[in-house]
């Protein structure tokens, strides 16, 4: 056989069988390492804005965006950067800064890009949240392989990431791709025998290139050391609990007094800097824009329906009945709406549960086809359909961007700038939960509510809206307490010392806690990670035994 004859041969062989690769033979564990720590904190610039060669750049170690653009608009930056991505900000008067939010994924990723010189304008953007790796292993879970059919999972050594929410997995000979819908971020790997080369991508532009090989042992997460600060106040009995894993998963600890931080601490490997995933303790923040706009009369009153908001599309659901939903049976949970959340309880089909609607390519739609099981305003059941709905109304009537008139009477107004937003189908902010706050900014919230709010003697949202967000509208139904409830605030009341103490609480699932006692001026904030093991309700405990009877003495 002649030389070139061989080689065309082995060029069929091998081209059959990687088209013919088994995802079965891949369907295992496999562990690489990430460049460095940094790699997925990046920097990001505007150069010569307002002029023609003005570009938006992107980059870490290397050049990732480099991306030349136009404004059209004096009031809104608006920056395509790449397909499904795209930057979103307003210059301040002082033309010193600029706020504003890069959308990737399901995520709005808050940005203050501050004013260096030459007209450039700088900031950093941390697509895993975290200010740097503690850990650069990077793990790969494939699952379900079968010829061409396969899911994969991308499982980072940091586990102070939140995680990646992966899907639209495909196979073309050897190659693989799926996407992090969260995140954005983009995953292509290449086959080899007895490896994996997986690139990750932001849109079509490299970040990184790991090597992975088959685990042969127990793969190594988190496990990070803390690096606890001293305090005002001592809770040593509680630390001691938290470092021999008997209040699983604590990752941060804050306490103010009469708006004074008295204690402030943070475990397995979490710091200061890192933005927590708030889930439905966010939804008390919704209920403090739809404050906002009521107290700048962009909507009438807290009567009005919900079909005075809806688009066109969503009015084939007004009846007689549907048409009684208003604003304050959305912010009380009493809409009638059978979005009752039973937790890991089989929910009707029907049902406007997240696990339901969110898996529609309509959210709102899903909701307002879902059955009334009572009349608005008489039984409230715990469910996130009902502020889904307050914050397509809240968009209907706020003339800009929703997540920019957030940030400007809001968040610009606390002092807080890391955070992030989780986002709707629609590129929306989500009022039913999901947000992302640094402890200290969600105690700094606290705060303001605590203050009747104020910050810093400067009016943020009115003492109305205060007062009738803490009042005790009805009990929950569909929990196990029996909560009160007000505004998207949960009422409880602990004994202690042989004293009733009343507590108004932003809850969210794993244990994240915003505590509020105006009788103690107090503040309390506890985030953790206990998202399946049955302790989503340890910060009340903690709350109960651990520092409550400190702040009394």
């Amino acid at each position: 056989m002649r030389v070139k004859d061989l080689i065309l041969l082995l060029a069929i062989i091998y081209s059959y069988s990687a088209y013919t690769q088994n995802m079965v033979e891949y369907t295992s564990g496999w562990e690489g390492k990430i460049e460095n720590s940094k790699t997925f904190n990046l920097k990001v610039e505007i150069e010569n804005l307002g002029l023609e060669k003005a570009r938006f750049k992107i980059f870490n170690r290397t050049n990732i965006i480099d991306y030349p653009f136009n404004i059209k608009s004096a009031s809104l930056i608006e920056i395509p950067f790449s397909e499904n991505y795209y930057f979103k900000g307003v210059l301040s008067k002082n033309g010193k800064e600029i706020n504003g939010f890069i959308k990737s994924g399901m995520l709005l990723y808050h940005l203050k890009l501050t004013q260096s010189d030459n007209n450039t304008f700088v900031g950093i953007w941390n697509i895993l949240m975290v200010d740097e790796l503690k850990s650069l292993n990077f793990y790969l879970s494939v699952e379900n392989g079968a010829g061409n059919e396969y899911e994969a999972y991308p499982i980072f050594g940091d586990n102070r990431f939140t995680g990646t929410w992966c899907d639209n997995f495909k196979k073309e000979n050897d190659s693989l791709s799926f996407t992090d819908f969260k995140t954005g971020l983009q995953f292509k790997g290449k086959l080899a025998t007895n490896e994996i080369l997986l690139d990750i991508y932001l849109g079509n532009n490299l970040l990184t290139q790991i090597g992975l090989t088959k685990s042969t042992t127990d793969w190594e997460i988190g496990g990070f050391k803390n690096d606890n600060k001293t305090s005002i106040l001592q809770l040593t009995e509680m630390e001691k609990l938290i470092s021999k894993d008997s209040l699983p998963n604590t990752h941060s600890v804050l306490i103010s007094k009469k708006g004074k931080i008295i204690y402030e601490n943070y475990f397995d490997g979490y710091n200061a800097n890192i933005p927590h995933d708030m889930l439905s303790a966010s939804k008390s923040i919704s209920s403090s824009i739809v404050g906002i706009a009521k107290d700048k009369s962009l909507f009438k009153n807290v009567e009005q329906s919900i079909f005075d908001f809806l688009p066109k599309k969503y009015q084939i659901h007004k009846d007689s009945l549907k048409t009684k939903i208003d604003i304050q049976s959305l912010l009380t949970m009493s809409s009638g709406i059978d979005a009752i959340d039973y937790g890991i309880n089989a929910n009707p089909k029907s049902s406007a549960t997240e696990q339901n609607y969110q898996r529609t390519p309509d959210w709102i739609e899903a909701i307002l086809k879902a059955p009334m099981i009572h009349k608005p305003n008489t039984k409230a059941n715990y469910g996130s359909a009902n502020p889904a709905l307050l914050g397509v109304a809240m968009d209907s009537v706020i003339s800009e961007p929703l997540e920019l008139f957030i940030d400007k009477f809001l968040f610009q107004k606390l002092g807080i700038s890391n955070y992030i937003i989780q986002s709707d189908l629609k590129d929306k902010p989500y009022f039913g939960g999901g947000m992302y706050l640094t402890p200290k900014d969600m105690l700094k919230f606290g705060e303001l509510y605590l203050n009747k709010g104020k910050r810093k003697s400067k009016r943020v949202i009115s003492k109305k809206w205060v007062e009738n967000s803490f009042k005790n509208y009805r009990n929950l139904e569909n929990v196990v307490d029996k909560n009160g409830y007000g505004y998207l605030w949960w009422h409880n009341t602990y004994q202690v010392n042989e004293k009733s103490i009343k507590s108004i609480e932003a809850r969210g699932a794993g244990g994240q806690y915003i505590f509020v006692i105006p009788y103690l001026k107090v503040v309390v904030v506890v985030t953790s990670g206990n998202y399946r093991n049955g302790k989503t309700q340890q910060p009340e405990a903690i709350f109960k035994k651990y520092i409550l009877p400190y702040l009394e003495n």
